[in-house]
């Protein structure tokens, strides 16, 4: 891949990302304030909190990133809660006012682009699913977070999580691996691999079993 071509192919994939963000914006912009606490499918915190954190990531410099590490000694967990308190703001209203204003960030960690798309899709279905809100996702966009989180274990241990698996899309063109075979659509697939146990309902075939299993806690 050229240096050019790799530069329209990450303008392409920050589209994606900017497109994704400002669809969980409206879909949270009537939510009253009680559902706000709503508990998340990110393990003690609140939809509220996940909005908060991908606020966060989408204003962090490499930088600042590593700094906030150094800060908690290594601890990326509590680096992850300090920065979502930084973007919660007083109230709910501030803390979709916060990630209204990074809709078209490209400001990130040290992250490949497609690690922020992923982030952006999953995140957003830990908002999205506890809430009872369906997003029809363009299948371009599911497809190529799939793909990145079947080839990485960078941000969560995706591609360790499938090993001995395949996993084959019903509503696209994703397929991967080799081994007892586990199907359904793309989105339910990502989710399911990056350990969203309540996505395993939604896929069918006989490497299901042994995928839920190793969905632990995200």
């Amino acid at each position: 891949m050229t240096e050019q071509t790799a530069r329209h192919d990450r303008a392409a994939v920050w589209s994606l990302v900017h497109a994704e963000r400002a669809a969980l914006a409206d879909d949270l912009a009537g939510l009253t304030v009680d559902r706000w606490s709503t508990a998340s499918l990110c393990t003690g915190l609140t939809v509220r909190e996940v909005l908060a954190h991908l606020t966060a990531a989408a204003s962090l410099t490499p930088t600042r990133w590593m700094l906030g590490v150094v800060r908690c000694r290594w601890d990326f967990d509590r680096q992850v809660l300090m920065r979502l308190r930084e973007q919660l703001g007083d109230t709910p209203e501030d803390t979709l006012a916060r990630f209204r204003r990074v809709v078209t960030s490209t400001t990130k960690p040290p992250l490949p682009v497609l690690a922020m798309l992923g982030e952006q899709v999953v995140h957003g279905e830990d908002i999205r699913r506890p809430l009872g809100l369906d997003h029809p996702y363009p299948i371009e966009t599911v497809t190529r977070v799939a793909e990145y989180f079947a080839g990485s274990d960078l941000t969560v241990p995706a591609k360790g999580r499938i090993r001995g698996l395949r996993l084959a899309a019903t509503d696209g063109p994703f397929t991967t691996g080799s081994g007892p075979l586990v199907s359904g659509a793309t989105l339910a697939l990502t989710m399911a691999m990056t350990g969203r146990r309540a996505y395993c309902t939604d896929l069918t075939g006989d490497g299901v079993p042994l995928l839920l299993s190793r969905c632990a806690a995200a």
